[in-house]
């Protein structure tokens, strides 16, 4: 292109992965009942992952307005608290509580993430258009509503997720739940399509969030609200362009020099695998029984499955091999002194090694007292990670999406334990029918250890009813949600 074209003041057309986005956010209709199954349990695990969030101070300080005292009487509430905040704030605590553990679900690809993220927004925008609505006499979102926007949010996280990196570009995943949330909270603001793509464009003129608190040397606590802060921004972007009719920017994407490819994405336009439809939902995989990054979570399974046989030989243990996936060895490979709990709920030594000692991990093991524990770096200087290639090529398997990982240990009189390999682990779609069991006692025991016992019960016993549940105003689900 010339100078002169790049000068040019004619207004193009929107960029076709913008337009894209609109029309399935706008014209898509779900008809996908096991997306429906699945987000229903998507709901209620990541409410879930909220009030188990509540037990952790660094979490906790986060929550409520930003300004002290700047709460909206009759706004969204946050779940586990009794504030009421506007929408914009409430969906930074409601992304924050659902993100804070590691345990929420996963979208795993050539970008990483988890969609569930998006409910920061979603929840928060619900429930004020619900209680708003209510004020002024007329019905707001239900249940199925919101399920609705879930679907779509996954999918678009999802799909752009599958061959586009912005990891490899330095970017954190979290540019995604930004673009997402962005496009379903416009439309539930009652945005058009072109409000949509405005939105949208404003979105990618944010550019992204570097990565670097997810990583050594400078691994923190801000992963752990970095989605609940693009959550933040997308309302506030959904907000301008549904309310305010903002101006939008075109070719925000495209255009040479000033736009997102050429100044972040290398010169790279975005490729797509498969059209905007509901396989995101359907393919999420949940965390549950762990909150570990999910890269691990197979190999915590093969920790597990070995604890029996090294607890009482820990100081014999001379040599532990794991395998893992490229992603795995790039992202949670980590050696040396592990500086906090973000450090350590993101290195998949420690993330072995406390299941072989202990037999569990839990979200109180990445804590200061659990990780004094000498015998846990012991271990970690022990181990050698490398990558499986199979694992890695059954990880892109857009037919399989697995997570493999393998441990094996040796003794140092010689012998050494059978090599333990799992594909998949339980929150994998090939085993929902094990897995949801265990997701529904992960939710009961979480609402139980937060919320009046009256309250929990009532949202179980709705968790069981699929009709009821969804056919409830959301903003009435919310309200069992208040402490």
């Amino acid at each position: 292109m010339s100078h002169a074209d790049i000068r040019s003041a004619v207004r193009p057309n929107p960029d076709q992965p913008m337009v894209d986005i609109a029309d399935y956010v706008i014209d898509t209709k779900i008809e996908s009942q096991e997306a429906y199954d699945t987000a229903r349990y998507m709901l209620l695990d990541s409410l879930a992952c909220a009030m188990l969030a509540m037990k952790f101070e660094g979490c906790v300080k986060h929550l409520g307005p930003l300004v002290p005292g700047a709460e909206l009487p009759g706004g969204a509430r946050v779940p586990g608290t009794s504030f009421e905040l506007d929408p914009v704030q409430a969906a930074f605590n409601i992304g924050t509580l659902v993100r804070w553990l590691d345990f929420n679900d996963t979208w795993l690809a050539a970008e990483w993430g988890h969609p569930s993220d998006n409910l920061g927004a979603i929840l928060a925008v619900g429930d004020y258009l619900g209680r708003k609505a209510e004020r002024e006499g007329g019905q707001g979102p239900t249940v199925r509503d919101a399920l609705t926007w879930a679907i779509k949010a996954h999918e678009i996280q999802g799909v752009y997720a599958l061959q586009n990196s912005f990891n490899r570009v330095g970017l954190d995943h979290v540019i995604l739940v930004r673009l997402a949330s962005t496009a379903v909270s416009t439309a539930m603001f009652g945005g058009d399509k072109e409000a949509v793509i405005t939105a949208v464009s404003h979105s990618w003129i944010d550019n992204g969030v570097l990565r670097t608190y997810r990583h050594a040397p400078n691994t923190g606590p801000r992963k752990s609200w970095a989605a609940g802060d693009a959550c933040r921004r997308a309302v506030t972007h959904a907000l301008n362009a549904a309310h305010k009719r903002v101006v939008g920017y075109p070719s925000a994407l495209s255009a040479k020099t000033w736009g997102f490819y050429d100044v972040a994405f290398k010169g790279k336009a975005f490729e797509f695998e498969r059209p905007f439809g509901s396989y995101v939902m359907e393919n999420v995989l949940f965390k549950i029984s762990f909150p570990a990054e999910f890269h691990a979570q197979t190999a915590v399974e093969c920790a597990m499955q070995l604890h029996g046989q090294v607890k009482d030989r820990i100081d014999q243990i001379e040599r532990i091999e794991i395998e893992t996936q490229e992603a795995g060895v790039r992202i949670i490979d980590k050696t040396g002194p592990l500086a906090n709990y973000a450090d350590r709920d993101h290195c998949i030594q420690y993330m072995v090694a406390v299941p072989l000692i202990h037999g569990r991990l839990t979200a109180d093991d990445y804590n200061d007292d659990i990780a004094a524990d000498p015998r846990i770096d012991a271990l970690r200087d022990r181990m050698v990670v490398k990558e499986n290639p199979q694992f890695t090529k059954d990880y892109f398997d857009a037919d399989k999406r697995y997570i493999g990982n393998s441990v094996q240990i040796f003794f140092t009189d010689g012998s050494c334990t059978d090599k333990v390999s799992i594909d998949y682990p339980i929150g994998h779609r090939k085993r929902r029918a094990e897995g949801i069991p265990v997701l529904m006692a992960k939710a009961k025991a979480a609402l139980g250890s937060h919320l009046p016992a009256e309250q929990a019960t009532e949202i179980m016993r709705l968790a069981a009813d699929p009709a009821e549940m969804d056919a409830m105003p959301l903003s009435a689900w919310m309200a069992l949600f208040s402490a």
